[in-house]
């Protein structure tokens, strides 16, 4: 393994009520997070392929993770969503390197399917900086009540020379979406979009 994880959580923020009313079934979301060493710091380097091959890893165990916390089958996962917090002594180049080039196969996999592209963001920060995780439905990028979001942190990452990974899952859309679009049902999911 090329991640040298120091450690990880998993977080699920489950939403029973909204505006007065019952939310049923419930919808969930799932955040596995990964704090790894950043192998990158403290220097500019040229060639970041070491920090692809660590997303590629991570996409396949936080991928697990989220859905395992979710208690769903792979097929059952609706939206995804990733993030990376880059620690001082790292570049912003560092956290894409993670996330784009390799991370999407894997978790892809693990939600099966995952036509439309991965939504992510990623950012500088230090301890305790929180991230919001953007979200898209992972068969169909035009499913607006799918747009959403699921903010992270944890208490002591990253420090300097890490980086804080994320990936989000969830096992539906926002409670009482309202405005339009595509919906679930009309997916056909070839072509990413629709």
């Amino acid at each position: 393994m090329e991640a040298k994880i120091r450690k990880t959580c998993v977080i699920v923020e489950e939403t029973q009520r909204d505006m007065g009313r019952a939310v049923d079934p419930p919808t969930r979301k799932a955040a596995a997070l990964a704090v790894i060493k950043n192998p990158a710091a403290n220097k500019f380097q040229e060639d970041l392929a070491v920090l692809s091959e660590i997303g590629a890893e991570l996409g396949e165990i936080l991928g697990k993770m989220c859905v395992e916390a979710l208690g769903i089958k792979p097929e059952e996962a609706e939206s995804y969503g990733k993030a990376a917090i880059v620690g001082e002594n790292g570049e912003w180049e560092h956290a894409a390197a993670v996330l784009h080039p390799k991370l999407g196969g894997p978790l892809r996999k693990e939600v099966e399917k995952g036509a439309a592209l991965v939504p992510s963001v990623k950012k500088m920060g230090g301890p305790g900086a929180s991230i919001d995780v953007p979200l898209g439905h992972k068969d169909a990028a035009y499913v607006r009540s799918h747009f959403d979001g699921m903010e992270v942190r944890l208490a002591d990452a990253p420090r300097a020379n890490e980086i804080l990974v994320v990936i989000a899952v969830t096992d539906s859309g926002r409670p009482f979406p309202r405005v339009g679009g595509l919906t679930v049902d009309e997916i056909v999911g070839e072509d990413g979009l629709r």
